[in-house]
């Protein structure tokens, strides 16, 4: 099978080129309807920001991802390479509906909140029911464990811990979108080696889209992700963990599990320090504070710029170790 080089270089191309261009007509909308994020307690800003990333980047994911799948179907395109990823297509074409809609629905949870200010509560209700509504359709972890009992509760506590680790990641300028954006590049270069094409062309897409929404937002900001945006990455990533087969018969590498530990480590260390830390001093863990890895190092002298680099270089450096297994 000859690798499909050109195709995921369309995939991520076509997210950039989409969610670089919607940003300003999301910003618009945002800004005519008053979804911004204004100055105040905690914020490094001084006047209102629109929430317009997350939406900005959906619409990267799904046009594009939408117009191969049509191209594909109707044989518009059709290239050797193609064939593996319209397979796919045809054998988990249900998980990717449900993906999809999980998606939209995780994206408008967030835009919930960030228009409301949901309570906790219902807000991870909403989690919850998308977590579950993915366990019940696509693949599951198993960490070898024969028990579906214990499949279906460990994956959708994975879903809801990387959904919520990305949301607290979200407190810097850069610093969600880029880790994404790492994140979702290395899923799809673990499943591209393991010839899990439909797999690998979504993490390109979704690195392409997040790096498409980057210069709105780093260094200096002229949009946020907002909530709908760091929900929306969270769940991707955390779906995008459990897809590929990281352990088979044919490739047993028991260690290779470890890779979605590893890509999204520097997240997943974040949101255990902080929760700790709340706990310990008897705080809602849920209740934001300036105690996060971005925090600590900009408390050290470090500008959040170069912060914000440091950290996306500690991804990037233990997400590569996920290459390797």
């Amino acid at each position: 099978m000859i690798f499909p080089f050109n195709y995921f270089l369309a995939a991520f191309a076509g997210a950039f080129l989409t969610t670089l261009l919607a940003l300003p007509l999301w910003r618009k909308w945002c800004l005519r309807i008053k979804l911004v994020d204004d100055p105040g307690q905690r914020k490094i800003h001084d006047q209102s920001v629109p929430l317009a990333g997350g939406l900005a980047v959906l619409t990267g994911i799904l046009l594009p991802l939408a117009a191969g799948a049509m191209l594909l179907k109707t044989g518009a395109v059709f290239l050797h390479q193609t064939q593996s990823i319209q397979y796919g297509l045809e054998k988990r074409g249900l998980e990717l509906l449900t993906i999809a809609f999980g998606a939209i629905a995780i994206t408008l949870l967030g835009w919930l909140d960030d228009k409301h200010e949901l309570k906790p509560l219902p807000k991870f209700a909403g989690q919850l029911l998308v977590a579950v509504a993915v366990a019940l359709a696509c693949k599951r972890i198993t960490l070898f464990v024969h028990s579906d009992v214990f499949s279906y509760a460990i994956t959708i506590l994975w879903i809801l811990t990387v959904i919520n680790a990305f949301n607290f990641m979200d407190n810097m300028n850069g610093l969600c979108a880029g880790l994404g954006a790492i994140g979702a590049g290395l899923f799809a270069i673990i499943a591209a080696a393991n010839g899990e094409y439909l797999v690998a062309t979504t993490g390109f897409l979704m690195c392409g889209a997040l790096i498409g929404f980057l210069p709105w937002n780093f260094p200096n900001a002229r949009a946020f992700l907002g909530d709908a945006g760091s929900h929306l990455v969270g769940y991707l990533l955390a779906v995008m963990a459990i897809l590929p087969h990281f352990y088979t018969k044919q490739n047993p590498r028991p260690l290779a599990v470890l890779s979605p530990l590893l890509v999204l480590a520097v997240p997943l260390i974040d949101i255990g320090q902080v929760s700790l830390f709340r706990t310990l001093h008897k705080k809602p863990f849920w209740i934001g504070d300036t105690n996060h890895l971005s925090h600590r190092l900009t408390r050290a002298g470090i500008s959040r710029t170069r912060a914000v680099l440091i950290l996306w270089l500690a991804a990037a450096l233990i997400g590569a170790l996920a290459c390797a297994l």
